[in-house]
């Protein structure tokens, strides 16, 4: 079959910058999808995006559907003939709906018995004929939260629709796409080349957009010129570039042809907090900014024009211009908040609501006070700077700084308290306090920060729990699944020394009468194992490993995490499925004792060997495991537990556990009781699927 390549481009109004890359992804996987359903077979593709077009080339895309013989089946060949053989209505309905007569028609016989079926060839339809209907629904499935319409047109899409480029080989794919014609020309840079370019076949596409039209249309390699660049002139002010990745794909969809234009601002304004010069060149001017080789913010910045203009200084100069108020401003908010100091914005705290069931912003960090207090005493911090940190670690939400930039919360309590003179891990407190901010972030590290920081989450958590308003499915408004996964990273990786059981318990006793729901520690419980399975399950535990030990209900997360390492290494040994099973026996049997276990083995009611041989192995292994349990080396208990498959497996042959004469039965069952008990100073393997 013959195959030419594909051109697809739809040129538009500038697109969202922060859309970009996901439009061409999503473009590329529909369109390609579309070919794939239709049966028409195609080479690689390559995708391109700039900021007013999105476009595709597919190699060896086929000019025709292969034709394919397709069977249709009918009714069963009971209800297709009476009791006589005629044809029953059902069966010449069938032939009529095949175009063709009930002689003619095939049997095919089933599991469920035997049918009329009727092979049809399908000819193959012409690319052309397909390939509109496939643009126009990868268009119509791309992610655009919004739709907009322009002119007098009915069309819709995320931007105004200029033009449409539409090739198979060398010819026109004859369409008409969001009321825009389908033709061969593409067109340039919108100051450096307006103009239409003509695009004879698909292969010339890349080329002549950039040696005529000033355009770079592959995204990725737009990306990669910007960096070299950036990179290039940052070495020649003797700076080096902090890339943020978001940033830069941002730039690059702003761009068609990118030219490097340097800046500079005023020494002085280094005296603010880097940060929030470094977040209103990133966040309101796209601007890369320069450090030196320490690390530290020079006054310089580089940003990326569209157009390579012959007096670049006009441009330079213009962006000084723009950014020097917006740091002017930084400068501003600074000095008016170092008239101040953090303790000084605790009372205007109590003017701020956290929610209305649940107090003030000043009543929470009273809370968090208590509740950091205990936690830093637990794991070695301080209690009195615990207590100082949470309550000062709100106050920066008060300052001009972060109510200009919302970015800063944290960042500028730590100048703040810094410049205030408070104690050094105080200070780093104030930042650690939104540690960590998003997936995969740094955790705190200060005693003081973890603890206001767990403290924090803790009262969040169980505050929307008690009053009843636990998150849906798609609602969160306070972040509890955020929160849940800090606090169980923070308690996991920084491994601890603390029960998640007492702290849900402080957390609802600091509450007091604001908690409603009385099961709200055991509710919270259960929705953070929900997010812990979640957390193990992505770093490949089985989900049966993680019951395992849940069962058990480690009150650390450290030993939760030597639990889950132990039961792992378990399954690996050739002893695992059998006393897996053993236990699962186990398990049912002492489900159906009423009351309490028996506890007391009595030797004197042994009538099988297997019973004397399962108790002395049983109370040899116990002694063996006991010192490895109490120093937490549970793969190494598991595996002396491992031994006892043999004699476990011969205990069930030999004994009926559920014996006629009660007391033989109860001693049975407390063996069985005791070599469970065993089990579970681990983990409960009778989980394990095998």
């Amino acid at each position: 079959m013959s195959t030419n390549d594909l051109l697809f481009e739809l040129g538009t109004e500038e697109l969202p910058p922060t859309a970009l890359k996901r439009l061409r992804n999503a473009l590329e996987q529909h369109f390609v999808d579309g070919l794939d359903k239709t049966g028409l077979q195609h080479g690689t593709c390559k995708s391109f995006a700039s900021p007013r077009r999105l476009a595709l080339l597919i190699e060896d895309v086929a000019t025709r559907q292969a034709d394919r013989e397709i069977e249709k089946r009918g009714p069963a060949v009971a209800a297709a003939f009476d009791a006589d053989g005629n044809p029953t209505k059902a069966a010449e309905g069938f032939a009529r709906s095949c175009g063709t007569s009930v002689d003619q028609l095939e049997r095919m016989s089933t599991d469920k018995g035997e049918w009329l079926y009727y092979k049809v060839e399908e000819k193959g339809k012409d690319a052309a004929e397909l390939l509109p209907q496939i643009a126009m629904d990868a268009l119509n499935q791309l992610p655009i939260p919004k739709r907009m319409r322009w002119g007098a047109s009915d069309a819709e899409f995320v931007r105004p629709v200029h033009w449409l480029l539409f090739l198979h080989g060398n010819d026109v794919v004859p369409c008409t796409l969001l009321d825009t014609e389908a033709g061969k020309q593409s067109f340039g840079h919108r100051f450096h080349y307006p103009q239409a370019i003509d695009i004879n076949k698909p292969g010339d596409y890349t080329a002549a957009l950039s040696d005529k039209g000033f355009v770079i249309a592959d995204f990725d390699q737009r990306r990669e010129a910007i960096r070299k660049q950036v990179e290039t002139t940052a070495k020649e002010l003797g700076g080096e570039v902090e890339f943020d990745e978001d940033l830069l794909d941002e730039v690059t969809a702003l761009v068609e042809w990118p030219v490097p234009v340097a800046g500079g601002f005023e020494q002085s304004f280094l005296e603010v907090p880097h940060e929030a010069l470094i977040l209103t060149m990133k966040k309101n001017q796209k601007y890369f900014h320069l450090v030196d080789s320490d690390g530290n913010l020079l006054p310089h910045f580089i940003t990326i024009s569209n157009i390579d203009s012959s007096n670049p200084g006009v441009i330079s100069e213009g962006n000084e211009r723009v950014i020097r108020p917006r740091l002017a401003d930084a400068m501003f908010f600074w000095q008016q908040d170092g008239k101040k100091r953090l303790e000084d914005h605790i009372e205007s705290l109590r003017k701020v609501v956290f929610q209305n069931k649940l107090g003030n912003m000043h009543e929470k960090s009273e809370r968090v006070a208590l509740l950091a207090a205990t936690i830093a005493a637990s794991i070695g911090g301080e209690q009195d700077m615990a207590v100082r940190a949470a309550r000062l670690s709100r106050c920066d939400l008060m300052t001009e700084m972060v109510n200009e930039f919302a970015d800063m919360q944290g960042v500028m309590g730590r100048y703040q308290a810094l410049r205030d003179g408070e104690n050094g891990e105080i200070a780093s407190a104030m930042e650690e306090f939104y540690l960590p901010r998003f997936s995969g972030d740094i955790l705190p590290q200060t005693k003081t920060g973890i603890a206001i920081a767990l403290a924090e989450r803790l009262d969040t958590l169980v505050g929307i729990f008690g009053i009843g308003q636990k998150p849906t499915g798609d609602k969160d408004p306070f972040a509890l699944r955020r929160a849940s996964i800090a606090i169980l990273r923070m308690l996991r990786e920084l491994q601890l020394p603390l029960s998640l059981d007492t702290l849900l318990e402080e957390a609802k006793t600091a509450l007091g009468e604001r908690v409603t729901e009385k099961a709200v520690v055991a509710e919270v419980k259960a929705y953070m194992l929900e997010r812990l399975r979640g957390i193990y399950a992505e770093a490949g535990t089985d989900a049966d490993t993680f019951q395992a030990v849940a069962k058990v209900n480690p009150q650390t997360l450290d030993d939760f995490d030597a639990r889950i390492s132990a039961v792992s290494a378990f399954r690996e040994l050739a002893e695992a499925e059998s006393l897996s099973a053993a236990n699962k026996r186990i398990h049912n049997l002492l489900k159906k004792v009423e009351g309490d276990l028996p506890a007391e083995i009595d030797t004197a009611l042994f009538e099988k060997d297997a019973e004397s041989l399962l108790l002395e192995q049983l109370t040899q292994t116990q002694q063996q495991v006991a010192p490895l349990i109490a120093s937490r080396e549970y793969t190494q208990a598991l595996q002396s537990m491992a031994q006892l498959r043999d004699v476990t497996d011969s205990y069930f042959d030999d004994v009926m556990v559920m014996a006629e004469d009660m007391a033989i039965r109860n001693n049975r069952l407390a063996m069985l009781n005791r070599l469970n008990g065993l089990f579970l100073e681990v983990a409960d393997i009778s989980a394990l699927q095998g």
